[in-house]
């Protein structure tokens, strides 16, 4: 990563029509998103291949990693920045033969022993939740905000590690005083009636915590 990023958004095709994934990445971006993933659970893959291709040039020219969920051969395919796995997504080493090195990849963990884990065996940057209940996870239990702090400090100071899961503009405060130095919010933008600046509002509100002198 070419700098240090706060908000990772996710173009969630569970919660935006295939037709809509240029108007929404483009306003994600525009807003301030830090990395975009393109996220299609239960999509084919020559559809989830498709928008990966649309997707992908917007975020060329904003200067944002695109990340594809999943599919590690398919992220190298398009030329994609980075591939994300979760638990059972296979190993480090698999997706690197898959990508052919170069790549960001990183690792969905549940627990402190799973994102310390994903830290010693080499991933690029872990998502650390879910912290609250969410629609996005369905029947993945809450993780709450306890154990927030020491994951950033044994495996956050070491790299970017993102706290997701539930989080939405009214809990953000509570998750950002727990410790949490980078966030992933879906839904609650995804579903905003003004996209670009609820994504802007969001990552000022980080930049702000943890980056007092930030611009932003």
């Amino acid at each position: 990563m070419t700098h240090d990023p706060y908000l990772y958004c996710i173009l969630d095709l569970g919660y935006v029509a295939e037709a809509d994934a240029e108007r929404v990445a483009g306003a994600l971006l525009a807003g301030g998103a830090d990395l975009l993933q393109l996220r299609a659970k239960g999509h084919p893959l020559a559809l989830i291949e498709a928008v990966a291709r649309r997707v992908l040039p917007l975020c060329r020219a904003a200067g944002v990693p695109f990340i594809l969920n999943d599919y590690p051969a398919l992220a190298a395919s398009v030329g994609a920045d980075g591939v994300h796995l979760g638990q059972d997504d296979g190993t480090l080493r698999a997706a690197r033969d898959l990508t052919g090195g170069g790549m960001l990849i990183g690792r969905s963990t549940h627990s402190l022993a799973q994102a310390r884990a994903a830290l010693a065996e080499g991933f690029d940057y872990i998502g650390f939740g879910p912290l609250f209940p969410t629609p996005t996870k369905a029947g993945r239990p809450a993780i709450g905000l306890g154990d927030v702090a020491a994951m950033e400090r044994d495996v956050g100071a070491r790299l970017p590690a993102f706290c997701i899961g539930g989080i939405h503009p009214g809990n953000l405060p509570q998750v950002l005083a727990a410790g949490a130095r980078r966030i992933v919010m879906v839904s609650a933008l995804l579903q905003a009636d003004d996209l670009r600046a609820a994504t802007r509002a969001v990552a000022s509100a980080v930049a702000r915590a943890v980056a007092p002198d930030s611009q932003l």
